[in-house]
């Protein structure tokens, strides 16, 4: 017997241990942890150079609040992340998760206009079959329709959503990738004018959308767009990188790729690897010196924000990844596992898409790769191929309700940034075994 409230009710296989891209269970399996959890993992498992500086930060000052002190850590943390103020992020704030990132985004967003005399902002827009949290803010500002079922009576009613840029199941037959963009951009203008330009504080989008559809990457220029209709109304632009960001798509901040730059950006996972709980976000100088220019600082504040264990933990990764010259096997590794995947399942008669950036790939199943049609959600396909996977010694991470929250189901692939080729390869073949075995 469990103790645990289990997340899916059942009592999953215990872990004890892990190295490099490997972990092993109490019942003697070694699995490949081909996705890092969920995209978290970044240096794998066992890495010692983190595990002394936790021990070391640990033993030396384990907690310091920051109501009263700030701490080396963090201050570390914050100066090698913004050491050259990328796109003119000057300022740090680290929390806890994720969630608790685009929590305080949203909160540092709307505390940001009342500085400058713009009180009537109360408004976000973000798109159908986003994720950006599982706590009632972030639940309520984000998409995942799956997620937000049971919550909808008490998620705020200060979030709306436009449609998500996501060509494979929602371009429409034979309209060009430029006529799609007109359409998106459409749209947000359009709800723009529908909310009051005047009232909106920010948009807020994943610039490669993580878990809910799998690893969807915006058509070139829709970002710029975006960018350019949020100049255009005042409004802020938050991109959530929690998933996508530090390193996994191959750059430093996915948004690199996109040619934009955002307001505030919210980062955790690939921050700390895993080693701790940390999450946190980047913001725009024009920002910190409105809260300077006004009443002097954010009004929000947690008890384990800044938490100078789990800031040690992440400025070590942050090392590693830097002087190991990580982001560059990640550029590699990531042609390599594009070209595997489309090599073993571009044919692959219920494989519809292939889609990702860096090492964050997933793949969509359908019932007809002609139509793209779904398979029944009572069929589970998702969890089939992850139980199938599991049996060969690979865990991934799978999803459902892909296109609606209900429909649709994806396995991403996002291995740690040490992974090899001839670890691309197992995980390729194991992956294409129990794709196959859940199909026949």
């Amino acid at each position: 017997m469990s103790r645990v409230l289990h997340r899916t009710g059942a009592i999953p296989p215990v872990a004890v241990s892990g190295e490099g891209i490997y972990l092993r269970t109490a019942d003697g399996r070694t699995i490949i942890d081909a996705s890092g959890g969920a995209a978290v993992a970044a240096l794998g498992h066992g890495n010692r150079r983190v595990a002394e500086a936790i021990a070391r930060q640990a033993s030396t000052m384990a907690y310091a609040h920051t109501g009263t002190f700030s701490n080396q850590p963090a201050e570390d943390l914050a100066e090698i992340l913004l050491h050259d103020e990328p796109g003119g992020l000057t300022r740090a704030w680290f929390c806890s998760s994720g969630s608790e990132g685009n929590e305080a985004a949203i909160k540092l967003a709307r505390q940001y206009f009342l500085e400058i005399g713009q009180p009537g902002r109360v408004r976000t827009i973000a798109r159908r079959q986003s994720y950006h949290g599982t706590t009632l803010g972030a639940l309520a500002a984000g998409g995942n329709m799956m997620r937000r079922e049971y919550y909808e009576p008490i998620l705020s009613q200060a979030h709306s959503l436009v449609s998500p840029c996501f060509a494979y199941r929602f371009k429409l037959d034979g309209e060009t990738d430029a006529a799609y963009l007109d359409r998106l951009s459409n749209e947000l203008e359009v709800e723009f004018q529908r909310l009051g330009p005047e009232t909106v504080i920010a948009f807020l989008a994943e610039p490669v959308v993580g878990a809910t559809t799998g690893c969807v990457v915006a058509i070139p220029g829709y970002f710029k767009r975006v960018r350019e209709i949020c100049d255009r109304h005042g409004a802020l632009l938050i991109l959530d990188e929690v998933m996508c960001g530090m390193g996994r798509t191959g750059t430093m901040h996915a948004w690199e790729q996109e040619g934009i730059v955002p307001d505030i950006q919210v980062i955790a996972k690939g921050l700390g690897g895993g080693y701790q709980p940390i999450g946190g976000i980047l913001i725009a100088d024009r920002i910190v010196q409105a809260l300077a220019n006004g009443t002097g600082g954010f009004l929000h504040g947690q008890t384990y924000q800044a938490h100078p264990v789990a800031c040690a933990a992440a400025l070590a990764v942050q090392q590693v990844i830097r002087d190991e010259g990580l982001l560059d096997n990640v550029r590699a590794m990531g042609v390599k596992l594009e070209a595997a995947l489309v090599e073993r399942f571009g044919n692959h008669r219920h494989v519809g898409d292939i889609r990702g950036r860096g090492l964050f790939w997933a793949l969509e199943f359908v019932a007809d790769r002609g139509t793209k049609q779904v398979f029944d959600p009572s069929l589970k396909i998702n969890e089939k191929v992850k139980r199938e996977a599991f049996e060969r010694g690979l865990a991934g991470y799978p999803m459902g309700g892909t296109i609606d929250g209900k429909r649709g189901d994806h396995y991403i692939v996002a291995p740690p940034y040490i992974v090899t080729a001839s670890e691309i390869d197992t995980i390729v073949d194991r992956l294409g075994e129990a794709v196959d075995a859940a199909f026949r």
